[in-house]
């Protein structure tokens, strides 16, 4: 988003070869990265601060000597692995024995779906796709639960009033309380519509899939947020 020259060391001459317009410069992408106080002490920014530092300040002695305290953290560290006979495994990458090269693990190589794929995201260095399908899935198993949750209830129910009818006290007592306990409390959640659904707590795998789906949901808000600020 700035000029660019072309500087002729023959006979000092000058060219522009780059000069964006106002209008190149408001359509630059913007830049998102993790906070870097979130970052972990091995992500990029946060592992080369001092060379950063260095170069910014035009200090190219002292981006040099911060380079090499890095890489010789770096040596000493695998000096250690090697002696304690400990392998060392990356969290995101493998290595490819057929081609002598590390690849991400969870890349994804197949074609953008434009009928499917929703939006891709990454969370902790794992790329993610949410997908249409996964939503439906998440849906219909959410339904699913509920209607056994209700039919759980009104199979309950009807056994009360069962009992109840079964154990109807006699003529001259009157004051016995009734076999069948007050119901447990349940849980009132909302659904997409806005409808109130009560029934029991939701099972495990339901619970652990919205809330997987909350997180998808708020990626993809931001996302969106990223998009438009791309189109002003």
């Amino acid at each position: 988003d700035r000029e660019v020259h072309i500087n002729e060391l023959k006979n000092g001459s000058t060219e522009m070869f780059w000069n964006p317009t106002s209008e190149v410069r408001r359509q630059r992408l913007k830049r998102h990265i993790v906070l870097f106080e979130e970052q972990t002490d091995f992500e990029s920014e946060r592992l080369w601060q001092h060379v950063t530092s260095a170069i910014n300040k035009g200090d190219q002695h002292k981006a040099t000597q911060e380079k090499f305290v890095l890489e010789e953290e770096q040596r000493n560290a695998a000096r250690e692995r090697r002696e304690n006979g400990t392998e060392w495994k990356p969290l995101l990458f493998r290595h490819d024995a057929m081609t002598n090269e590390w690849r991400y693990k969870y890349e994804d190589l197949r074609p953008w779906d434009p009928l499917n794929d929703i939006a891709q995201f990454e969370k902790n260095g794992i790329l993610q796709t949410m997908e249409r399908r996964l939503s439906t899935r998440l849906s219909n198993h959410k339904t699913t639960c509920i209607n056994n949750q209700i039919t759980r209830h009104k199979r309950s129910a009807k056994d009360c009033r069962r009992r109840k009818t079964s154990d109807q006290p006699s003529n001259h007592s009157q004051n016995t309380e009734s076999s069948c306990s007050t119901p447990e409390s349940v849980q009132e959640l909302s659904d997409d519509d806005g409808k109130y659904l009560r029934f029991e707590s939701l099972c495990a795998q339901c619970g652990k899939e919205m809330n997987h789906l909350k997180e998808i949901h708020s990626a993809v808000l931001s996302l969106q947020r990223a998009q438009q600020d791309i189109h002003r």
